[in-house]
């Protein structure tokens, strides 16, 4: 048997990586999961966290009054058609091809498997947010604010009618408002959750004695992840300043040429410090949800799938 040369110097070779194959109905998954997080209570938390920070002299009482009055029940899922399913159903897909790459060649390079997933959710975050998250999360708050125009007793633009209009004025950059902001927020986000969780996952485990690498319950899983996906709102400051560039709120002390900067001092010399954590609470409430969604959900769709495509829930990829 021939021994590498690496071996017969006395210096253990690296171990080989093998990248996990991304299969067809895995993006089916992940995109039907994400449509069905969107779709029950993660617009309607979308909506309130977005109305929040648009108008951030409001609580989160006020936010549920004026999303009622623009419409009952409808109101809290404005945005969701078509923006917020083409957001749901392609994101996903987005963050698991650029995700697995970044992390399969930070690994090459010799990094910790914990470097290695930061490293892969913080590239796919970017990805996401350039690729696919921009214009939709424009068009979802400009949804959201464009209230202001029925309240001075104009009819507002249909969502088609609004995405031409802005495309005739400003085109490209125009549907893509704010869209450094989502890339901060996801490449924040993803760092944060990826970190944090393995963070929590450390600490469930020396409390229920699984430091040696036993397999976590679905329960310790969704706890872990939940608070890691709850304690990453600290970025919220980003959200409110996304909010802002993208919403189209009228005020003659607003900057006429907004960017992540000068919206952040509009923000504080407006409202505080309180003003740029306007949103929080639901923020948190829509990270628990897709983490349900994504962990709890995804678990059990996940072994069903396997079974439908005749593969085995243990088959090592």
């Amino acid at each position: 048997m021939s021994t590498p040369a690496a071996t017969m110097a006395g210096v253990e070779a690296p171990p080989k990586l093998e990248k996990k194959p991304i299969k067809f109905s895995n993006l089916l998954l992940g995109s039907g999961l994400n449509m069905f997080e969107v779709s029950t209570l993660g617009q309607p938390l979308e909506v309130v966290k977005t109305t929040m920070a648009a108008n951030r002299n409001d609580g989160f009482g006020g936010a549920i009054r004026k999303i009622w009055a623009r419409g009952g029940v409808l109101g809290f899922y404005q945005g969701l058609i078509p923006w917020a399913w083409i957001e749901a159903s392609t994101k996903g897909a987005v963050l698991l091809f650029v995700a697995s790459e970044a992390e399969y060649h930070a690994r090459s390079f010799g990094a910790s498997p914990f470097v290695g997933g930061i490293t892969g959710g913080m590239v796919g975050g970017l990805a996401q947010a350039y690729a696919t998250m921009g214009f939709c999360t424009c068009m979802k708050t400009v949804e959201i604010t464009k209230h202001k125009v029925a309240a001075s007793g104009a009819k507002p633009p249909g969502t088609m009618e609004t995405f031409m209009e802005i495309w005739r004025k400003e085109g490209l950059r125009g549907i893509n408002k704010g869209v450094n902001a989502v890339a901060v927020r996801q490449v924040t986000n993803w760092g944060s959750r990826f970190g944090l969780s393995r963070v929590a996952e450390t600490g469930i485990r020396r409390v229920t004695g699984k430091e040696h690498g036993e397999k976590l319950s679905v329960v310790e899983k969704i706890i872990a992840s939940t608070l890691g996906g709850g304690l990453s709102a600290w970025n919220q400051p980003i959200e409110v300043i996304r909010v802002e560039l993208q919403s189209k709120v009228e005020d003659p002390n607003r900057p006429k040429k907004m960017n992540v900067a000068n919206a952040a001092k509009y923000i504080y010399q407006k409202n505080g410090i309180k003003g740029l954590y306007r949103g929080v609470t639901p923020r948190i409430g829509l990270g628990v949800w897709q983490t349900v969604c994504m962990v709890a959900l995804g678990d059990v769709a996940k072994e069903a799938v396997e079974k439908l495509t005749g593969d085995s829930v243990t088959a090592k990829h």
